[in-house]
């Protein structure tokens, strides 16, 4: 039997979904505009910079990224040609390979930040009260824990 949402959760579900949408969408377009890359790709730049030597095996970036290994050689294509990331073959595995952040990947991230996170601050947080950012916080780890195993 289905469970169908009461007006409460209905109303609840839109407003998720409306407040995800458009966060994600208003930074992405920031990101293309400021710094010349998708949100995903500063994501991937992000994994790396934090990762020891700035590499992680493509498995790893995949999942870390949570994107599919597909999907992840056809951005790190880009993310090479544009100089910011190189793939090496892997030390312990001949069939793996490494992503390495470049020195000019790390620095056309550490130029992007700034502004992103100054995004992040202007749509996010400024809009909540301590209370609601603290609420938040909680239930986006409840639901990243049931949904991930975060």
């Amino acid at each position: 039997m289905t469970r169908w949402l009461d007006p409460d959760e209905q109303r609840t579900w839109r407003a998720y979904l409306a407040a995800s949408r458009a966060l994600m969408d208003t930074l992405d377009r920031e990101l293309q505009r400021d710094a010349g890359m998708p949100h995903a790709y500063y994501e991937l730049l992000v994994v790396l910079s934090e990762s020891p030597g700035r590499r992680l095996r493509m498995s790893d970036l995949a999942e870390a990224a949570g994107s599919s290994r597909s999907r992840l050689s056809h951005a790190v294509a880009r993310l090479e040609a544009a100089g910011w990331v190189r793939r090496e073959e892997c030390p312990t595995d001949r069939r793996g390979q490494v992503a390495l952040l470049t020195d000019e990947g790390f620095a056309t991230l550490a130029a992007a930040a700034p502004g992103h996170v100054e995004g992040v601050r202007r749509h996010l947080f400024d809009a909540l009260s301590p209370a609601q950012v603290d609420q938040l916080r909680r239930i986006s780890e409840t639901l990243a824990e049931h949904l991930t195993g975060y």
